[in-house]
């Protein structure tokens, strides 16, 4: 065994490396790169690599294929809800015959790991992949081998590249394993290379060796970690920053709309418990009206975390601060959504998974009360299958509001929703609101 010592480089190499991303927008998936690290590369490159096969283990020896799609300057598969994931893919890139070389046949085996480190230390190789490399944590250390055909590699030089493509290497001792201890918190991009003396034929052309690259990407340190105070401020920033039912008493309205081309008329009662209480002519319009006025009445009601299960882990999920939607936040625990976006004090994204389903929750923009706090205006919700990521139906969200002594009542609701189904728009208007009383 031999310890991984710095040599500071320049990386300047492209190899196949795959992300494992935080639960954001439309869920969790691995996104495969042919870059210098796991970061986007050439778009050029990626018809060279839509070919390639992932599957993701979450127990110990259960690999699952991946459904693999082609982007602009990525691969992209859904990842399953698990917490602890493995990843690893196989990619025959083709035969190449470069001045003064040999022509040789290129292949690439990624990987990414995520979770727990005593979870993702039970995981197995795949038995079918035959470069693969393994990374053990051992406390602040990575213990790294490479497995041929599933045998340590004795002297295999392994790379690995920081976010600021600083490149250290290690040549592996006789039992074939290199110890590691990232220098700090970040992603990592490791790499090793085998070559294979074998003549053959791959898509009609010749060659004489084979190069295969095997690599490892993930973030240090691996596993959930506590509480980050910066998160947890942003957070409380901008749930106090919104407009919310304090004090409230509860109101009613009367009410009138049009579900796609059926009118209604009906009258409800938004009581100070939350409960709604409704009366509409329309069966068809009743379940939808129910469901949007206890959404509304949830979001707007003023109500502080009372329980340890109601006090989620914050912290922020990656590194970029630029992103145009915002800061995004992991949570574990408590009854929130599994990410949030927040930006300017304001939620800009909550994304959710529900059972089979992802949803995420995209503000358009928002209104301001009169006492300087923040009211949705317009918002997208996209719905996502889950297992697939396919988009099932998007639906545009139009409220207005109306302020009535020290509260913003709603005045109107609008939802078009597009779908494979086709188009279909439902709204509704309240008129006539009156605060009600203690004893109604």
């Amino acid at each position: 065994m031999l310890t991984l010592s710095p040599l500071v480089m320049t990386v300047c190499a492209h190899f196949l490396f795959i992300r494992i991303g935080p639960a954001g927008e439309a869920g969790r998936s691995a996104e495969v790169y042919f870059s210098e690290q796991a970061e986007a590369g050439d778009p050029k490159f990626v018809s060279k690599v839509a070919g390639t096969k992932l599957w993701v283990q979450t127990a110990p020896g259960s690999f699952q294929p991946l459904e693999v799609r082609e982007g602009v300057d990525r691969l992209r598969a859904p990842l399953p809800g698990a917490e602890n994931l493995s990843v690893v893919g196989s990619c025959e890139y083709g035969v190449l015959a470069r001045p003064k070389e040999i022509p040789f046949l290129l292949r690439y085996y990624p990987k990414a790991i995520a979770g727990d480190p005593d979870e993702l230390n039970r995981m197995t190789p795949r038995g079918e992949i035959p470069l693969e490399i393994m990374g053990k944590v051992e406390g602040d250390k990575l213990r790294l081998v490479l497995l041929k055909q599933g045998k340590p590699v004795p002297g295999v030089v392994f790379h690995a590249v920081d976010a600021d493509l600083t490149e250290s290497e290690a040549t592996a001792g006789p039992d074939g394993t290199a110890v590691w201890t990232p220098p700090a918190p970040g992603p990592y991009s490791i790499y090793a290379r085998d070559s294979t003396k074998q003549s053959g034929e791959a898509g009609g052309k010749s060659y004489e060796e084979i190069r295969a690259f095997a690599t490892l990407a993930l973030a240090w340190p691996l596993g959930s970690q506590k509480a980050d105070p910066e998160a947890v401020s942003l957070f409380e920033q901008a749930v106090a920053a919104r407009a919310s039912w304090k004090d409230f008493p509860g109101f009613s309205a009367k009410l009138a709309g049009e579900s796609n081309g059926r009118p209604y008329t009906g009258t409800v009662r938004f009581l100070a418990d939350g409960k709604v209480d409704l009366k509409v002519d329309d069966p068809v319009a009743s379940p939808w009206l129910k469901d949007q006025f206890e959404s509304l009445a949830m979001h707007r009601r003023a109500e502080a975390a009372t329980g340890p299960e109601d006090k989620p882990i914050l912290r922020f999920a990656d590194d970029r601060e630029d992103h145009p939607l915002g800061r995004l936040l992991t949570f574990d625990g408590g009854r929130f959504a599994s990410s949030y976006r927040i930006k300017g004090q304001q939620i800009m994204v909550v994304n959710r998974r529900m059972g089979p389903k992802h949803l995420t929750i995209t503000v358009l923009d928002n209104d301001q009360n009169a006492d300087g706090k923040f009211l949705p205006h317009s918002y997208v919700v996209h719905h996502w299958d889950a297992t697939t990521g396919a988009l099932d139906r998007v639906e545009t969200v139009q409220e207005r509001w109306r302020r009535v002594g020290s509260w913003d009542l709603p005045a109107s609701h609008t939802t078009s929703t597009a779908s494979g189904g086709g188009f279909s728009v439902r709204s509704v208007t309240l008129t006539d609101h009156e605060l009600l009383k203690t004893n109604d």
